[in-house]
C-alpha cells in the first residue's frame, strides 16, 4: 500500500512536469483531470492491476503494434495477470505530433509516475494505463472543502452586512431600533409604554433608575423607542417583539413617586407599570438623565435657529418658554379630578413676573389649544410669539423649543414638567389646581412633582367649587 500512496501523492507533479517538457503543452484543466482520474501504475501493485483494469492498456509512442511491457525481476502474479494480450492497433502519434491536430487528452495517456522510478521520471513505453472512478475519500474531501468555503463566505457576508450603516439612517436623524436578543439567563426588566411624550419620558427615566438601583439589565419596548428616539440620544437597548411575548413577565405597578420598597424589587423578569413622573425617582442621577435626553444635533439646530429669528433688535434677550395644556384636560380636570386648567389670569401673572425681572424677555408660547391662546394671551407688547405661526405644531418641535429656552412657564401635565427639567432656569407653575378632597391627590403628590425651588402661583378654584367647568 505504501507505493500506491506515493504514486497518488506525486501524480499531479509528474503530470505537470511532463506538460512542461512537451513540445505542445496541454491545458491546465487537462493536466488536473489526468492527475485526478489516473491511478498509480499497476505494476507496482499487481492486485490492483488485476482487480481494477486487467484488460485496458494503451500504446505509447515508440512501441510496435504487438508491443509488450517487460518488467525486470517479475514477481509471481495471479493467473488473471499471466496472460498478456496483444493489441492489433496502429501506432499512436507521438507527443510531439499534437501540434498537427491530435488532442491533448490523447497525449496525456501513460503520463504517470512509477513508484520505483526517480521522481518525475516518465513511464516506459507500452505501459498499462487503467482508468477508474475517483476514490470516495477524495470526493468526500472535496465536498467538505467546498462546504467549508461556502460557510466561511456566508459568515463574512453577514458580518459585513451588520457593519454597514442602515439605509434609513440619515445624517442628523436617529437610527432605527436595533434588533436586540437579550441574554435571558440573568433576567431583564422593562417598562410598559403608556401615554404620550411626557409619560414616555417619565417611564424611561424611572426604568433607568430603578433597574440601576436593583442591579438589573433593562430593555425598552419598540413603541417607547419610536416615541423617544426621534428626539433624544437614548441608550437603553430595545427588546424584540417576539422575545417580549415569549417571556413570563411579572408585573410590578408603581405609583407616581419614589418609595423605599422600590429599592428591593424581586423578580427575574419584571415589567414595571404605571405613569411615574416624579423627580424623587431620578433627581440624584440628574446628569445621567439629562444625557439620556440630550437632543439630536438637527433638533437642536432647528430650535436654536427659530429662537435666533425672534431676537430682532434686542441685545439682552431672555427666552421664556410657555406651555399651555388644554385638549382633553379642559374636560377631564373639572369632571373627573375636581380641578382646573390654567386660565388667562394665571398666565398674565406668570408673564408679569418675568417682565418685571428681565429687561428684554421673549415669550414663546406652545400649546395643544393654540386658538384659545391667541384669544386670551395679550401679545400687544410685541414680546409674545406663538409657535407654528399661531397654529398647533408637532409635540416634538414644541418640546425642543421649550427645552432650549432660558426659563419656563408651565401649567399642568408631564409635557411641561419635562420641558422645564431639561431647560433649567427659573420655573413658574400652576399650584393647587384641584380642591383638597380631589381623587387626583390620591395618585399625585405635588411635593414629589414640583421641585422646591420652583415658583407656584395658585389657581383659581372657583369654577370647580361652584360646580361649573368654565
Amino acid at each position: 500500500m505504501a507505493p500506491f500512496a506515493l504514486g497518488e501523492v506525486f501524480r499531479p507533479v509528474s503530470a505537470l512536469r511532463a506538460c512542461l517538457l512537451s513540445a505542445s503543452r496541454p491545458t491546465l484543466g487537462e493536466v488536473l483531470l489526468k492527475s485526478l482520474w489516473q491511478p498509480c501504475h499497476p505494476l507496482s501493485n499487481p492486485t490492483l492491476s488485476a482487480v481494477l483494469c486487467p484488460r485496458v492498456r494503451c500504446e505509447e509512442p515508440g512501441t510496435g503494434a504487438r508491443g509488450r511491457r517487460r518488467v525486470k525481476n517479475p514477481r509471481k502474479r495471479p493467473a488473471a495477470q499471466e496472460e498478456v494480450r496483444d493489441v492489433e492497433s496502429q501506432r499512436e502519434p507521438s507527443i510531439v505530433s499534437e501540434a498537427k491536430g491530435v488532442s491533448g487528452m490523447d497525449n496525456l495517456r501513460g503520463w504517470d509516475l512509477l513508484p520505483s522510478a526517480p521522481l518525475g521520471a516518465m513511464p516506459a513505453p507500452d505501459s498499462w494505463v487503467p482508468f477508474r472512478r475517483p476514490p470516495k475519500l477524495l470526493l468526500c474531501l472535496l465536498s467538505i472543502m467546498t462546504l467549508s468555503i461556502f460557510v466561511h463566505l456566508s459568515s463574512q457576508f453577514l458580518t459585513m452586512e451588520q457593519r454597514l450603516p442602515s439605509p434609513n439612517a440619515t445624517k442628523g436623524s436617529p437610527a432605527p431600533p436595533p434588533t436586540t436578543t437579550p441574554a435571558t439567563e440573568w433576567g431583564m426588566w422593562t417598562m410598559s409604554s403608556l401615554g404620550r411624550l411626557g409619560n414616555q419620558m417619565g417611564e424611561y427615566a424611572t426604568l433607568y433608575t430603578l433597574a440601576k438601583m436593583n442591579g438589573r439589565q433593562t430593555y425598552i419596548l419598540p413603541e417607547m423607542h419610536r416615541q423617544l428616539a426621534p428626539l433624544f440620544r437614548i441608550t437603553l437597548p430595545v427588546i424584540s417583539g417576539n422575545m417580549y411575548w415569549s417571556i413570563p413577565w411579572r408585573d410590578y405597578e408603581l405609583h407616581d413617586w419614589m418609595s423605599e420598597e422600590y429599592r428591593h424589587i424581586e423578580g427575574k423578569y419584571v415589567r414595571l407599570t404605571g405613569y411615574p413622573c416624579s423627580w424623587t425617582f431620578y433627581h440624584h442621577l440628574r446628569q445621567e438623565i439629562l444625557q439620556e435626553f440630550s437632543f439630536h444635533d438637527h433638533v437642536k439646530e432647528e430650535a436654536n435657529r427659530y429662537l435666533a429669528g425672534l431676537r430682532g433688535q434686542r441685545r439682552n434677550v431672555t427666552y421664556v418658554g410657555v406651555h399651555v395644556r388644554r385638549g382633553d384636560y379642559v374636560r377631564v380636570m373639572p369632571e373627573r379630578w375636581k380641578g382646573v386648567v390654567a386660565d388667562k389670569a394665571y398666565l398674565e401673572k406668570a408673564m408679569g413676573y418675568f417682565r418685571a425681572k428681565y429687561q428684554e424677555p421673549v415669550f414663546v408660547v406652545t400649546s395643544n389649544g393654540m386658538k384659545w391662546c391667541r384669544e386670551n394671551i395679550d401679545a400687544s407688547q410685541g414680546d409674545v410669539y406663538f409657535s407654528g405661526d399661531g397654529k398647533e405644531s408637532s409635540p416634538g418641535r414644541d418640546f425642543a423649543l421649550l427645552a432650549h429656552c432660558n426659563h419656563t412657564i408651565m401649567t399642568i401635565g408631564t409635557f411641561g414638567i419635562w420641558a422645564r427639567y431639561l431647560a433649567g432656569g427659573e420655573t413658574v407653575y400652576l399650584a393647587n389646581y384641584t380642591i383638597p378632597d380631589s381623587p387626583f391627590l390620591e395618585i399625585f403628590k405635588p411635593v414629589a412633582t414640583f421641585l422646591p425651588e420652583w415658583i407656584g402661583i395658585d389657581a383659581n378654584l372657583s369654577p370647580p367649587r361652584s360646580g361649573t367647568t368654565g
